[in-house]
This record gives C-alpha cells, structure tokens and sequence, in this order.
C-alpha cells in the first residue's frame, strides 16, 4: 500500500506500511467494533429478562393456596430478589388464611344471634329460634266468630297450659290456633283475639286478611309461616268443628317418616261445579275439562298432614302457586306434577258416633272425627264433649306415647 505525497512538498519517495503493521490494525479495528457491538445489544436484553420476570411473577393467582414461584435463571436476577418474591406471597397466603378464619368466626356467631335472638317471620309472634327438631306442628284453622269452638276444643282434647307446654318439650309437638287480621287493622275483633292470647297464649298471628274467599291464601301464608317458626317433620292443618286424637296422630305420621314427600289425608274427587251461587263453586271450572268433570285427587280439608320437603316447597313458592276457589282443591293442585306420595289413610275422617265409638272398641282408635254433611262435627260447640268421651283415646295416651 503506498500514498503519494500532496502538497507543496516532495519528498521524493514512497511511504510503504508494513503487512504486518496493516494486519494489527485490522485486528484492532476487529476488536473494537464487537466491543462495541456488544456493549449496545447487551443492555436491552437485560431489561427485557427483567421485565419478563416480573411480568411472570406478578400473574401469579392469589387464591392459589399453595403457589408455586417459578423464575427463570437469567443472569440479571439477583438471589436477594427472589428471596424477597417468596417472603411476599408467604405473607399474601397468611393475609388470606387470617381472612378465611375471621368470615368463618363471623358466621359462627351470626348463627348463634339468631339462635338466641326473637325473629319475626310471616307473623306478628316473636319466638326464638331453636335447633329442637319437632315431631309436627298442628295450626287449628279458625276465625273471629269462633271463640265457642276454640273454647270447645281447649276442654277436650287440645292441652292446656303446662300440659300444653310438656307436650311440646317432651313429645315435639306444637299446637296453636291459627288467624289473621281483620280487615280494620287494630279493631275491635283484633283486640278480642289479643285478649284471648293474653289468657291462653295458644295463637299463631300470620300476615293476612281473614275472609271466606281467602282460605287458599291463608293455607299458604301458615304453612310459610310455620315452616320459619319450627322445624318439624310434618305440618298438620285441622279445622276447629273436628275433634282429633293427638297421640293417634302422632303414631300415623311416625310411619310415614321416612318419606321425604308425603301428603296424608282422607283422599277424594269431587265434581267441579261450574254454577255460579251453589256451594263450593269454583270460577275457574273450565280448567278441568268440560262441565261435570271431577277434580283431581286431593285430601278433605278438615284435617290433612304433609312433610317437611312439601311444607318447605310451599313456603318458597308461594307468591307463583295458583289459588282455586276451594283450599283443598289449591293445596292438591300444588303438589301436581311433582314427586309426591298420596296416602289415603280412613282413620282421618271417621264418622261421629257410633262410628267412632265401635272402632275405638275394637281397638282401632280414629285420627280425626266429624260429619261429612256439616264438614265437621254438627253443632259441634254442643257435641264436642259427647264425641270425646265416646271416641277419645284416653288422657294417658299421649303420656305414654313414644314418638
């Protein structure tokens, strides 16, 4: 290689490099030039494989109870940083097992407030919440014009005061006469209910307007009720003209206690009476076919028994299930189309004497007693006693009774 002198002056001869001054300075140039190659790519992928790994550790979930940190071994992740990740999720997984158990003691003692504490369901009564399981609990339906036949049924076979309250300790079994509200709220009928209350402490109030029209409503509104009141393993509704044998009652449900849907009663179909002003009419008749039709099968409504599952589905359905123009024809429509076991049981619906009289001697005392033409006993505030005496079961039967 040679450079010819420029300039003003001449020197006349070549200047020549050496080859091997020429490689060194190739070498040289070599050198610098994959210094600094690598001084500007190193730089960036650093902080890419830092930030890749924070972006790792960050995704981890923190309801994973037992979150494995994975790290990838990169040259630019010190030891000291991945100690301190692990001590941040050690101290996330305490924060949340201190959550889990402060929700757990908070839950535990919103369930014994409201063990201990008076709750106000569908009705007006406060009672306190208990864990005792029942046997049943039985609502005598009846009205304001009815104290004589409530009057009738405390004499006979309803207990009393403390026997009353024995039979429910003892045996699981809750008796009350069930009403509503009059029209006038706090009128002179709701004050004589109160008083009544006052003296014998028998009554479950519920959320409703008393009325002929409405004995659909009211059956749904005490089964709702009852059902938020006492957890028993059935519910029973009789009417306040009938007269029932309780320790007899008791022995029919326990062999049905198994069943988890059960609908006990004296089953029947009657005709469906499309002509206004006759008894029992029912308006919508046109849903059962063409006139003359009968109804489906359903129990009487003087006394009739279901299980807790049927009592605890009416209670949560109760603003969508249709009412009829009769209340036993509505509760029967109810339990249609669902897994239900009927039971026709005849000891439920035992004629007045004699014919309760012969059974019970022949050791086949009845569940319930009346009339068929009155739809309960006739006359009964008069006959009440008289069917007592005749066809009872003894006063030591419920004592000796073992539910």
């Amino acid at each position: 290689m040679s450079f010819k002198s420029r300039g003003a002056g001449d020197f006349g001869s070549k200047n020549v490099i050496p080859r091997k001054w020429a490689l060194f300075l190739c070498f040289c140039s070599f050198c610098a030039g994959m210094f600094f190659t690598n001084r500007m790519w190193t730089m960036p992928e650093a902080k890419g494989i830092a930030r890749t790994s924070k972006i790792e550790v960050g995704q981890i979930k923190s309801e994973d109870p037992n979150p494995e940190l994975v790290v990838k071994h990169e040259p630019n992740i010190s030891a000291k940083e991945v100690t301190m990740f692990q001590h941040n999720i050690q101290a996330q997984d305490k924060r949340i097992a201190d959550l889990k158990k402060k929700i757990a003691a908070a839950r535990a003692k919103g369930n014994s407030m409201s063990d201990s504490h008076p709750i106000k369901g569908n009705s007006k009564t406060s009672v306190s919440m208990s864990k005792k399981k029942y046997l049943m609990v039985v609502g005598i339906n009846t009205a304001f014009s009815s104290r004589k036949r409530r009057d009738s049924v405390r004499a006979t076979w309803m207990p009393q005061d403390e026997k009353r309250k024995r039979l429910e300790e003892e045996k699981g079994i809750i008796i009350r006469f069930v009403i509503g509200h009059s029209s006038t709220s706090g009128g002179i009928l709701d004050k004589a209910i109160e008083a009544e209350e006052k003296t014998h402490g028998d009554f479950l109030r519920l959320e409703h307007v008393e009325g002929y029209l409405e004995l659909s409503a009211k059956t749904k509104i005490y089964f709702a009720t009852a059902v938020a009141m006492w957890d028993a393993e059935f519910y029973v509704k009789v009417d306040d003209d009938i007269h029932v044998n309780l320790a007899t009652l008791g022995t029919t449900l326990v062999g049905h206690r198994m069943k988890p849907r059960v609908y006990i009663g004296c089953m029947k179909s009657g005709p469906v009476l499309a002509r206004k002003g006759v008894k029992y009419y029912e308006p919508e008749y046109w849903k059962f076919g063409e006139i003359g039709n009968k109804y489906f099968r359903h129990a009487t409504g003087q006394l009739y028994a279901i299980s807790k599952d049927l009592a605890t589905y009416i209670a949560e359905n109760r603003h969508v299930l249709h009412k009829y123009a009769n209340e036993d024809v509505s509760l029967g429509s109810w339990f249609i189309g669902l897994d239900v076991e009927h039971v026709d049981d005849r000891r439920l619906c035992c004629g007045t004497p004699p014919d309760c009289e012969w059974k019970a001697q022949l050791g086949k005392t009845c569940v319930a007693t009346f009339d068929w033409r009155c739809s309960g006993i006739c006359k009964s505030v008069d006959r009440m006693k008289e069917v007592h005496e005749l066809c009872g079961e003894g006063e030591d039967a419920l004592r000796h009774s073992s539910f």
